[in-house]
């Protein structure tokens, strides 16, 4: 089996997203900073591969995803600077 770039940075895109899942769960302080941004970055890359392998659904989510994770990390970074 052979891997185009696209797949490469959609699989790059998924283990940001598990990673920034894991750390939510086993962080005894989550840096919402580190969180969105490991998931905003995560479904760009998987948005990045939905357009060269397409699925309605997956983009969907992803679309979705990203706009959540780009309001957490623009709260985080407003926070951040307010302290």
């Amino acid at each position: 089996m052979t891997f185009d770039s696209a797949e490469i940075m959609g699989l790059i895109g998924s283990g940001l997203m598990v990673i920034a899942y894991a750390y939510s769960n086993m962080a005894k302080l989550l840096n919402f900073t580190l969180f969105n941004l490991l998931n905003l970055i995560g479904a760009l890359l998987l948005i990045y591969s939905l357009t060269i392998h397409f699925n309605v659904a997956s983009m969907a989510l992803e679309i979705v995803w990203a706009f959540i994770a780009l309001v957490g990390l623009a709260k985080a970074l407003r926070k951040g600077k307010a302290s």
